[in-house]
């Protein structure tokens, strides 16, 4: 790594947005059509503003999914804003087993790091591990790998060398059990030029990451981040949440600033056959010009909405309905990595 490598906060200038067809059926057992309407909304709201790659598995679910996409009014090819590709994958959660991307003095890297389901908790880790090479050469980017086991929604940068974690997932023994927090410090550095990583504690419940930081707090400026409150101290995360408020408002910025806060809300909890599941505003992707918000038909939707519409006045916040989404344990910023702008790139 070179002193200019850097991670691009997810505000910067995007030449793409990559997603993956819906297609796994382990991932919303029994509704993965119901997935499709939030997903096509996703794809309109995108590619208004930039390309958007879109993986498939082989040359016949390719021309399938064109045939929705026609359907909807959404032309693809070469010339328009969506590319479909034969890539193949495991499942559609690409913010994690993709490549995350670094910006350097060769021009844009993409960084390859170790998936393994999620500290093995799925039979998925095969070909996802193969995606980000693809990714790299796809693009003309330069690849570069990293034997760490290391997630996309498990941080979240600011752009100037700063980033969110939390201790529940990357200190996790189903991820590196052979690794020091110093070491995963080291690497964080080596790999993405991060030089202050801000360690919160633990995610919320019935997130099967064991904490992804993208459900809890996130960069929405480079020295303010959006932290996820519960209010009511009846509920299961009020005390996590509450403990991530006060590390993000004890931490000291490399220059000596602390940093600003923006609290959303968090919806009602959410279940599925009495699972609880990982429902959050925080699981928002801010691209060129829209910022596509995870709602849940909840009170507090429009006081999310209008929290982040302040954090980015330029952009145009999109909600997408996510209810069907999360039964998957995820939602908008899991299914999506954004590639930075960079001269050179074949997009």
């Amino acid at each position: 790594m070179s002193g200019s490598d850097r991670m691009p906060a997810e505000w910067e200038p995007h030449a793409a947005t990559w997603l993956t067809w819906p297609h796994c059926e382990d991932t919303w057992p029994g509704r993965l059509e119901e997935v499709l309407p939030a997903f096509l909304t996703m794809i309109r709201a995108l590619s208004g503003s930039e390309t958007l790659y879109v993986n498939t598995l082989d040359d016949d679910h390719r021309e399938i999914v064109r045939a929705i996409l026609a359907n909807e009014g959404i032309p693809t090819g070469v010339n328009n804003a969506v590319l479909l590709l034969v890539l193949p994958t495991d499942d559609e959660w690409i913010r994690d087993y993709g490549a995350l991307f670094i910006e350097s003095e060769i021009g844009l890297i993409a960084t390859d790091w170790e998936f393994n389901a999620w500290g093995r908790k799925y039979d998925r880790i095969e070909i996802n591990n193969q995606v980000p090479a693809a990714m790299a050469e796809i693009i003309g980017a330069s690849h570069r790998s990293f034997p760490m086991v290391l997630e996309g929604g498990a941080i979240d940068a600011n752009g100037l060398g700063a980033c969110l974690t939390t201790e529940s997932c990357l200190l996790n023994p189903n991820r590196n059990p052979g690794l020091s927090r110093d070491d995963i410090v080291e690497f964080l550095h080596r790999g993405l030029g991060i030089n202050d990583v801000i360690w919160l504690g633990a995610g919320i419940v019935g997130d099967d990451t064991d904490g992804h930081v993208d459900d809890v707090a996130r960069f929405v400026g480079p020295s303010t981040v959006a932290a996820a409150v519960e209010e009511d101290i009846t509920v299961a995360n009020y005390e996590a949440l509450a403990d991530n408020l006060k590390r993000v408002r004890a931490h000291g910025m490399k220059d000596g600033s602390t940093l600003e806060i923006v609290e959303l809300p968090m919806p009602a909890p959410l279940f599925h056959q009495d699972q609880r599941l990982p429902a959050s505003y925080l699981n928002f992707y801010v691209a060129n010009e829209v910022v596509l918000l995870p709602v849940f038909g909840d009170p507090n939707d429009d006081i999310a909405r209008e929290r982040l519409q302040g954090c980015f006045p330029t952009r145009q916040v999109v909600e997408i309905e996510a209810r069907v989404l999360v039964w998957g344990f995820g939602s908008c910023h899991c299914l999506t990595q954004q590639v930075p702008r960079i001269t050179g790139l074949r997009v």
